[in-house]
């Protein structure tokens, strides 16, 4: 049986490069693995930048604020996979990295307890005019009032987009006491006693407070505008800790000083600084009952070390066993050890007669095949096969001059 760690390129020579800050869990994990060669950088790079770090790269991980452009992946030719410390992979190039045979993982649950507490806490301040009160208090100015503050028992919350987040959201808000109503394009189970809205605008007009979780595409671009806001409660509260694009900011600032929507609170934006210290405008600055936050909906030290460990052990099992669940570009595949063989690592084009050619070649070459496993998506496939190991060298020059090859690696 092969042996985890055992891997035919040696582990001294695999440069590993971690952006933005990423959890020290991470970089833990590899070096308990024996990899010794992790570079941790506190920020993110430019493309430029990228360009001139990744040429040795064999494993990159970034969180949400580098973007992996065609130009960067074409750069990587030593590349592997790219591990992305965060829920979304929206800033990388997915189809390019695709292409170049580049596993894209990503940890899409490692923090969402984090935004879902957050959202519930920004709820409550919210409802409560926590943020008018707070400012008047640092202004020296007593402010004691009920007027206009209620409870979030009893109120209800309308939740769009019903995946990981929202469902857990669901579940916090029903247990104060909270009325819950969901809407998402694709059908959901509804838990505990959440109700399907027919529409978005149904749920819109029901809502006292509505939470978007909802992905970057263009179909949820400005999803919140000057139209979707007319249909809001008079006094309803909006918030946002999806992505940026989903709201248009001028929008909900019209509607907030004309008295239309009652609060807001928002994490993500269209633009965001670089860097901490960096100067920040929004159209939402200065606004009442309004809590603005610097994308920080999942940056608790619980999260950024469960996603820090969700990724890193995702990479290394890729690394050293060829497993690629939870990539997005390389078709999903967990493999047993095979006793007695190497294994190798094969990923072309998804056309026509490429297995047919990998089988042709090794049997011609008497090349015995001890396991075989094959999976495609629209663009690619991936073939891990376990060869007799007197042989494997020669089956590894074979498997890279079979037509509409990407990559082939030999595993161990």
């Amino acid at each position: 049986m092969a042996k985890a760690g055992n891997t035919s390129y040696p582990k001294e020579k695999i440069r590993i490069l971690f952006l933005e800050n990423i959890s020290d869990v991470a970089v833990k994990n590899f070096h308990r693995h024996g990899y010794d060669k992790v570079e941790k950088i506190s920020r993110a790079l430019t493309e430029e930048q990228l360009i001139q770090e990744i040429k040795d790269v064999h494993i990159l991980g970034i969180r949400s604020k580098t973007q992996v452009t065609k130009k960067i992946l074409d750069a990587a030719k030593k590349l592997q996979a790219i591990g992305c410390f965060c829920i979304g992979v929206n800033q990388v190039d997915l189809k390019e990295a695709t292409k170049n045979g580049v596993v894209v993982f990503n940890a899409p649950y490692s923090n969402t307890r984090s935004v879902a507490e957050l959202v519930i806490g920004a709820s409550i301040m919210l409802i409560r005019k926590i943020p008018d009160k707070n400012k008047a208090a640092h202004e020296g100015i007593w402010m004691k009032e009920a007027k206009g503050s209620y409870e979030l028992r009893g109120k209800t919350l309308g939740i769009i987009g019903y995946g990981n987040i929202g469902s857990q959201v669901s579940v916090l808000a029903e247990s104060l006491g909270m009325k819950v109503l969901f809407y998402d394009v694709e059908t959901k189970l509804p838990l505990g006693n959440a109700e399907d809205a027919r529409s978005m605008k149904e749920l819109l007009g029901r809502s006292d407070i509505v939470t978007l979780h909802v992905p970057e595409t263009p179909h949820t671009k400005n999803l919140i505008n000057k139209n979707s806001l007319k249909y809001f409660k008079k006094g309803g509260i909006l918030i946002n800790y999806a992505r940026g694009e989903v709201v248009d900011l001028e929008a909900l600032r019209k509607h907030i000083l004309e008295g239309h929507i009652g609060g807001a609170a928002v994490d993500v934006f269209p633009w965001e600084p670089e860097k901490n210290g960096d100067r920040f405008q929004s159209p939402l600055q200065d606004l009442p009952n309004v809590i603005l936050t610097p994308h920080i909906g999942g940056s608790t030290e619980e999260a950024q070390q469960n996603i820090g460990d969700d990724v890193s052990v995702k990479l290394f099992n890729y690394l050293e066993k060829g497993i690629t669940f939870g990539s997005h570009t390389v078709p999903a595949l967990a493999l047993p050890p095979q006793e007695g063989s190497h294994r190798i690592l094969h990923i072309h084009a998804n056309v026509p007669g490429v297995l047919s050619e990998i089988n042709t070649r090794l049997s011609k070459n008497r090349i015995n095949i001890l396991g075989q496993y094959l999976k495609t998506n629209d663009e690619i496939g991936y073939v891990v096969l376990d060869v007799d190991k007197n042989i494997s060298a020669h089956a590894l020059h074979l498997l890279r001059e079979v037509k509409h090859t990407i990559k082939v690696r030999l595993l161990y």
